[in-house]
């Protein structure tokens, strides 16, 4: 084995991760973060939402400090792009010529906003949420009586479009499929959620193909293929990520929508590694089929199981997909996968709160979505998490009812 130590590439919330839970596993050799941007690494999930509101200076959350790479003994080289993988020598090249040697390396590499793809999209007007930086330049275009156009009906699109309506701007969300929030979210309840953005007074077209952007006398005008046009201020788009991959592809490792992983989140190269939202993987408890997972959790999940794989473990990635989104006063959370559901119960939990639940064929208990208040959604989704990952098969009239505690067909 090369001399060196473990290297993680991407210093976001999973390579922070990964880093401190190799530390807190026992490994006492060399640990180096390497991130492209100046910023020790910070929580993402904010960027759209209490980042956008905050009354005073914004601030992230971080983590990892330096100070605490520092104590724990962790290397942060930040500012830093690593633009080459030697995986005979086992090294990686950064832009600047230095070379890192490990003896188990990590792609934490996460994912890019993916840009529109029409004439005018270059606009100085049209900008992406990814990074702190980012998140700045959308927060100072969001001022009162501002016209902003959302390009995307997905989680960050409607996060963005909640922010900017509590900073007193006149929203409208421009999504090209038939609905908003059509991976993941049943219709009924991303109804419900289209519902309360309106009752904000957004304004929605769905089934709206975009085909040109353009400016005139300080306005931006989106074409849409309709005819119709939409005159705005400044666009947010929010058209979903596309995984970093160009390193590992360089390096010959296999690409399949991400960095191809097994279930140990070990790439083709048995010595190096790949988490987070770069990679996909066959997940146990969906039949094996490869997924790749844009979300907080599993970047913490994923990060922490690659860390102990490093360093000799044999455990397999088998944790239940989580998302979660807050929007005005409620809160969308949403455990599993429902794509290859066949049968779909509702449960009605009062005070504008939904449960939805998602079955496979044989009965199985696929996955769960909720929308309401944090107190009345939050815990019971905790619950039908732990029901898909025990492979449970609820009856369905158990599920539809109110007064069956969830806990109780957890127990059965």
């Amino acid at each position: 084995m090369a001399d060196g130590g473990m290297v993680i590439v991407g210093a976001g919330e999973c390579g922070a991760r990964a880093a401190q839970a190799l530390r807190e596993a026992g490994w006492s050799g060399a640990v180096t973060l390497i991130g492209e941007e100046s910023l020790p690494p910070y929580e993402r999930p904010p960027l759209s939402k209490a980042l956008m509101v905050a009354a005073g200076e914004p601030q992230v959350a971080h983590p990892l400090t330096r100070d605490a790479a520092a104590q724990k003994g962790i290397d942060l080289l930040l500012g830093a792009r690593v633009a080459e993988i030697d995986r005979e020598a086992h090294a990686v090249i950064l832009a600047d010529g230095r070379r890192i040697s490990y003896v188990k390396l990590l792609l934490a590499t996460g994912a890019r906003p993916r840009r529109l793809a029409v004439p005018g999209a270059d606009s100085r007007d049209v900008l992406y949420l990814r990074s702190f930086a980012d998140a700045l330049a959308i927060r100072e275009r969001l001022r009162a009586g501002a016209r902003l156009c959302v390009i995307g009906g997905g989680f960050i699109g409607l996060e963005v479009a909640a922010s900017a309506v509590a900073r007193g701007c006149r929203v409208t969300v421009v999504e090209v499929t038939p609905r908003i929030l059509m991976r993941g979210v049943p219709a009924p309840l991303a109804e419900l959620i289209a519902r309360r953005h309106e009752q904000a007074g957004v304004r929605f077209r769905v089934g709206a193909g975009i085909a040109r952007i353009s400016e005139s006398a300080g306005t931006v005008k989106i074409g849409l293929a309709d005819g119709d046009e939409i005159e705005c201020d400044v666009i947010v788009a929010g058209i979903g990520a596309a995984p970093e991959t160009l390193l590992a592809a360089r390096a010959g490792l296999a690409v399949e929508n991400g960095i191809r992983v097994d279930d140990r989140l070990r790439t083709s190269d048995p010595d190096i590694f790949a988490a987070g939202d770069c990679c996909s993987a066959p997940h146990a408890l969906y039949d094996g089929r490869r997924i790749r997972l844009e979300a907080w959790r599993n970047a913490h999940d994923q990060g922490n199981l690659a860390a102990r794989n490093m360093l000799g473990g044999d455990q397999r990635y088998e944790a239940v997909p989580w998302f979660w989104s807050d929007q005005y006063e409620m809160t969308l959370h949403v455990a599993g996968l429902a794509d290859q559901a066949t049968k779909h119960v509702k449960r009605d939990l009062g005070d504008g709160a939904e449960l939805h639940f998602h079955l496979a064929g044989d009965g199985r208990l696929l996955a769960a979505s909720g929308f309401g208040p944090l107190g009345k959604v939050a815990r019971e989704i905790r619950l039908a998490e732990m029901l898909i990952q025990k492979g449970a098969k609820p009856a369905p009239d158990q599920l539809a009812a109110p007064e069956v505690k969830l806990k109780s067909l957890l127990n059965a």
